[in-house]
């Protein structure tokens, strides 16, 4: 006990010293009393501030670590006024925060819409009033004018403003967060993070029994998970066989769906020679294979969500289909033609080449900067325009980071600069806009407990890192409301 008193002295010491550091208010900040359960997110959420501008006002070096009664102070420009809530039965509209002028230096994670809506203004009135020719082109450090009076530029006759997608057909069951096991030994922590699903893979070698799924569906369901299933078969035995092999790999779902998993993914990124047959690839032929394991998996059991199979998310093939795959634009648009939204309850969804915010439309420091595929946004108007009817499901969804486990390998060096802080801020703001966006059913984490960290890294992806800690379970647990 008295050791635990020392400990719990020098620890407010500590404290005591660091906020002392910072214990001078600048003019129009905001000071924060941390309350018992609140975190940074929920914090940086609150005040439309991000994390990183927090941390730094107050010299905090690890996210997860405030205390209950620390006196935080807010970024000037990051106060939100409260909004007036109307009394029953008024029609009045709940007035919004003034506009305001001055300039706000841009910190790290700021967008123009998140900067436009904490003063008072529009992305266009920023935009004009600063002569930013892309909206979506701002950088840390950045000094902006700002006032709510900015003029707003007409738009063109005949001009349109790019769609933000939103559902024609509600999204049945609302949407859940899931993610991907390899040892299901982090429950505990995936419940902390708010998921309901957990997601494993199955090769199936062509002649095993429906009941090598029953395993996987036992372990999800003893630790209160819903299942979902991906399912994969052989290329080989699919190149030499195709109308054949499909007709018993449907039999062979149909006769897991019997086992009553909550979900089933038919396939796994058939768009590449890597799961498909060289030569063989393209939407429609998938879309055979699709229709018949619907068909077999709904006979067996209605209440199973069909998803279609994921392609990789890649532009490697030039916008169009060769011999080794297809571009994933083309080949859901070969599905669509080929008749694959009659024959799924959601479209299977990759995004894992992400190492910006997933708010950011453009800025990618890569080649090939402009391509749908490295950004969350660009990924999702995709998909949602080819099938405008169907929900999205994401069956893979993460960012890569080293954190923690030395340089990555060949192929994977476009990742270098991600941390692990990166990911637990990135992964929880696009769950944020998947739940909002009613566009999206399934949002299944890539990955939660690899140890893998090989050719194919893995372990970078996952949420649980080597020294055992979770920042992307904090939050992804306040994106989803969690308590």
């Amino acid at each position: 006990m008295r050791r635990l008193v020392i400990i719990v002295a020098l620890l407010a010491s500590v404290f005591a010293i660091s906020s002392s550091v910072f214990a001078q208010p600048n003019p129009g900040e905001a000071t924060h009393v941390v309350q018992r359960g609140e975190n940074l997110y929920r914090i940086s959420l609150k005040y439309g501030v991000t994390m990183a501008a927090i941390a730094q006002r107050n010299g905090i070096t690890n996210y997860n670590l405030i205390f209950s009664g620390q006196t935080l102070y807010i970024p000037a420009g990051g106060v939100v006024v409260p909004t007036a809530t109307p009394k029953p039965g008024s029609t009045a509209v709940p007035a919004t925060q003034a506009p305001s002028t001055g300039t706000y230096t841009v910190q790290r994670g700021d967008t123009l819409g998140s900067i436009a809506r904490r003063f008072g203004t529009t992305i266009q009135a920023l935009a004009t009033l600063n002569k930013i020719s892309n909206p979506n082109l701002i950088y840390s450090g950045q000094v902006l004018q700002i006032s709510g009076t900015a003029p707003v530029p007409t738009p063109a006759p005949g001009a349109t403003s790019a769609p933000v997608p939103t559902s024609s057909v509600p999204v049945a069951g609302g949407f859940e967060l899931g993610g991907h096991v390899f040892s299901f030994s982090y429950p505990a922590q995936m419940r902390g993070a708010g998921m309901t699903w957990a997601k494993t893979q199955i090769r199936w070698d062509g002649s095993a029994p429906a009941s090598i799924a029953q395993s996987s569906i036992d372990a999800a369901r003893s630790k209160g998970f819903k299942i979902l299933l991906s399912i994969v078969g052989n290329a080989s035995q699919l190149a030499a066989d195709q109308n054949g092999y499909i007709q018993r790999f449907a039999n062979f779902l149909g006769g897991v769906a019997a086992l009553n998993p909550d979900g089933i993914e038919v396939w796994n990124e058939p768009n590449i020679d890597r799961e498909w047959p060289a030569g063989k690839i393209s939407g429609g032929s998938y879309t055979q294979m699709l229709a018949a394991s619907y068909a077999a998996i709904k006979k067996a059991n209605g209440n199973v969500l069909v998803i279609s199979a994921a392609p990789a998310p890649t532009g490697f093939f030039g916008g169009k289909c060769a011999t080794g795959g297809c571009d994933d634009n083309i080949f859901i648009q070969q599905m669509a033609q080929a008749g694959a939204a009659n024959s799924m309850d959601c479209v299977g969804i990759h995004y894992n080449e992400g190492i910006l915010s997933p708010s950011k439309t453009s800025g990618d420091p890569r080649g090939n900067s402009g391509h749908y595929s490295r950004y969350y946004t660009a990924m999702v108007n995709l998909y949602s325009g080819v099938f405008p009817s169907n929900a999205l499901c994401f069956t893979e969804i993460g960012y890569l980071s080293p954190d923690g486990l030395g340089p990555l390998p060949n192929g994977f060096s476009w990742a270098a600069n991600v941390t692990a802080q990166d990911q637990a801020v990135w992964i929880a703001e696009a769950a944020t806009l998947a739940k909002n966006s009613r566009r999206v059913r399934l949002f299944i984490v890539w990955n939660v407990d690899s140890t893998s960290y090989a050719a194919d890294p893995q372990a970078g992806y996952a949420l649980i890192r080597p020294n055992n800690t979770c920042n992307a379970c904090v939050t992804l647990g306040a994106a989803m409301g969690v308590k």
